[in-house]
């Protein structure tokens, strides 16, 4: 290390200096890439590769998959594919064993109403809410990482695939279906239903095969809390015909809320007294008991199962009343006891669905992986979210066989859990234990169950989905650009449809990302007085600036999207014209003498990634530097960025004395290399 140290420690003898040392300041002589390596590197080793490629790292995952064979490595992989193997023998069971068991069937309870309610959003029979509330639940119990996370039916699913079976299997215009041809249209729905989740199952575990739980990120927060807050909406406009009581077919497809809205208005003086009345009465109990659960959720010792006592009394009250025959409230009718048979969906409905699968198959994870990041952040614990994608595959996939919709995370249910005191996955076996009950027993209860109490179930549950809004201001101070995408977003998912929405959303994110890239500011450096920091020269007029020495900062990844504004920026600063000739600056005063650049050092600091049209246009710069007589000087490239301007061709260019560490190395060599006048910075403080 002796030979890194500069002896110098302050300037010499005689000699006068700009700059204002700080007492005691130790120099270091300027280190190049080539003399860091030799220092602190291994000079023979072979450059790293720039990127491992897609195929070589899936032909290492099957080696090691292929390795795992053995027993070490077998138990291995069973512990990462079956999380109750790591966390079930640190169960802590006096301490949690009552908590899941209470949070547990407390949302089992909720999941009873809310399944069969959200089945009616999907445009099957209600006993196939309650399917979707057990299967999914059980499997995620035993493949999940998410401690706190709650699954089972989502109403933004439930809308989407609602959408694509009344597209897919639609109503016959004639209308009143004898019961046989009802129970042939729901079977056939129920299939379009069940083969959207094994289409939706199939392509998480195919995104799971090939590690792109990163996929999950191109769903910004701004997207998902748009995307939810205006299906919301949707879902509150479908279930006026059931609030008042209109046989009205569901509208789909673009501007379908607009559709239901006119078709509702102009149908209003064919509404059911009796309807009407019980769906005021149930959102007259069920709105006020969210509220008490939410304002007093840590006085209160379970939060108080609303849905259920109201499902119960308006049982009790279609019972006593007759309201069935005597007013013909429509009610849920037979539940059917135990599972269904399992039964494969029809293969050759999957490229028909496919459209739709995709979108559903993004929501589901993106909304699963981010509440199951936001509890895993709040209780200290990581989550896995490539196993979060084998988990609610394997749960869409296996659940469609025994017609099951598709399900994901909810945020109703999994705040319910963590409000009553759930820890572990343990508490959705309980949750099954009370579904299944349900289904094996309790079914005929429900009979008398009028439907447009389960639509007053679906439009109190997206109560925290419509609060969502209220962060539009926050968002609004604190970042605009993702305001204008919770904007666009919301606005695209209300007039068009939800799938659309999300198309539009995050082709409109993903715009914002490259535009704020093509909007960026080339700085240009000057060192701050009795410091060896480089800021941008419009920070302050105190910032000194040596005559003929140019330090530009490039603070954006430099890909094709960006190489035409890096030339133009460039080109610029240095006053280079067609041919490398030297210009003078277009906004220079007439009577201004131009210092000309002798050295120009670039900052690749702020440049994360280059391209092959990005690479090619350093090279080119660096070639047209040279012929005007300007030395070129790189300082700060990544280990991917060097290698990418290495395989251009730069070394052609340029010499490896050429690139540098750090900006106070690049700008220390050339002040003393070059004899640029100014302050005599010749080495670099450490």
């Amino acid at each position: 290390m002796s030979g890194l140290l500069g002896a110098r420690t302050c300037p010499g003898p005689g000699e006068t200096s700009d700059l204002k040392f700080p007492l005691g300041a130790k120099f270091r002589e300027p280190l190049t890439e080539a003399r860091f390596q030799q220092l602190f590197g291994d000079a023979e080793q072979e450059p790293e590769p720039l990127a491992e490629p897609r195929w070589s790292r899936l032909r290492g995952l099957w080696r090691r998959r292929a390795g795992a064979r053995s027993g070490l490595g077998a138990w291995r992989l069973l512990l990462a594919r079956l999380p109750p193997l790591r966390w079930l023998p640190r169960y802590r069971w006096r301490a949690w064993l009552l908590g899941d068991a209470v949070a547990g069937v407390t949302v089992g309870i909720v999941h009873v109403p809310q399944g069969m309610a959200f089945a009616l959003l999907t445009s099957v029979p209600p006993v196939f809410g309650l399917y979707t509330s057990f299967f999914p639940v059980l499997i995620y119990t035993l493949l999940g990482t998410g401690r706190h996370l709650s699954t089972g039916t989502f109403a933004v699913l439930s809308l989407m695939t609602g959408s694509a079976v009344e597209r897919l299997v639609p109503e016959p215009l004639e209308g009143n279906l004898s019961g046989i041809e009802r129970e042939q249209l729901d079977a056939q729905r129920v299939g379009a239903a069940a083969a959207v989740a094994f289409g939706s199952g199939a392509l998480m575990l195919g995104m799971f095969a090939l590690q792109l739980g990163i996929l999950a990120t191109f769903l910004s927060e701004p997207v998902v809390k748009a995307l939810t807050s205006g299906a919301a909406l949707h879902v509150l406009v479908s279930q006026l015909p059931s609030l008042l009581g209109l046989p009205l077919p569901r509208q789909i497809g673009c501007f379908a809320l607009f559709k239901t809205l006119a078709a509702v208005l102009t149908a209003l003086p064919r509404s059911s007294p009796a309807e009407l009345t019980i769906s005021a009465l149930s959102l007259a109990l069920l709105v006020p008991v969210k509220e008490l659960n939410v304002r007093f959720r840590d006085k209160l010792p379970t939060p108080i199962p609303g849905e259920i006592v109201m499902v119960l009394l308006a049982s009790v009250l279609c019972f006593t009343s007759s309201l069935d025959t005597r007013y013909n409230v429509q009610i849920v009718g037979l539940l059917p006891g135990g599972f269904p048979q399992p039964l494969l969906p029809s293969l050759a409905e999957l490229p028909r669905i496919l459209a739709d699968s995709l979108p559903m198959a993004l929501v589901t994870f993106a909304v699963s992986a981010s509440l199951a990041s936001i509890y895993a952040d709040k209780y200290s614990y990581t989550i896995d979210s490539n196993q979060e994608l084998l988990a609610h595959g394997v749960s869409n996939l296996v659940s469609s066989l025994f017609s099951c919709f598709p399900n994901s995370a909810t945020l109703a249910t999994t705040s319910l859990l963590v409000d009553a005191g759930g820890n572990t996955q343990l508490a959705g076996l309980f949750s099954c234990l009370v579904v299944l009950s349900v289904l094996l027993w309790l079914g005929p209860f429900f009979y008398y169950l009028p439907k447009a109490v389960l639509a007053c179930i679906n439009i109190s549950s997206m109560r925290q989905m419509f609060f969502q809004m209220q962060e539009l201001p926050q968002l609004w101070r604190i970042s605009r650009v993702d305001f204008a995408v919770w904007m666009v977003t919301w606005v695209a998912v209300v007039t068009l449809s939800v799938d659309l929405g999300l198309a539009v959303g995050v082709v409109f994110s993903m715009m914002t990302v490259v535009c704020r890239t093509q909007r960026v500011r080339c700085l240009a450096l000057g060192l701050a007085e009795g410091t060896e920091l480089y800021r941008p020269l419009r920070e302050s007029h105190k910032l000194l600036q040596v005559p003929g020495l140019c330090i530009l900062s490039y603070p954006t990844p430099l890909y094709f999207g960006t190489r035409g504004q890096f030339r133009r920026i460039l080109e610029w600063h240095l006053r280079l014209g067609e041919g490398g000739q030297l210009t003078p600056k277009t906004d220079s005063p007439p009577d201004a003498v131009a210092e000309p650049v002798r050295v120009v050092v670039l900052d690749c600091s702020g440049v994360t990634f280059a391209d092959a049209a990005g690479a090619r246009e350093v090279v080119q710069l660096a070639s047209r530097c040279r012929d005007a007589g300007i030395h070129f000087l790189l300082a700060q490239c990544n280990a991917s960025v060097l290698g990418t301007l290495t395989q251009a061709g730069l070394l052609d260019r340029v010499t490896p004395e050429q690139l540098f560490v750090s900006v106070q190395d690049a700008a220390a060599y050339a002040l003393e290399r070059l004899e640029l006048t100014g302050p005599k910075t010749c080495t670099v403080w450490v």
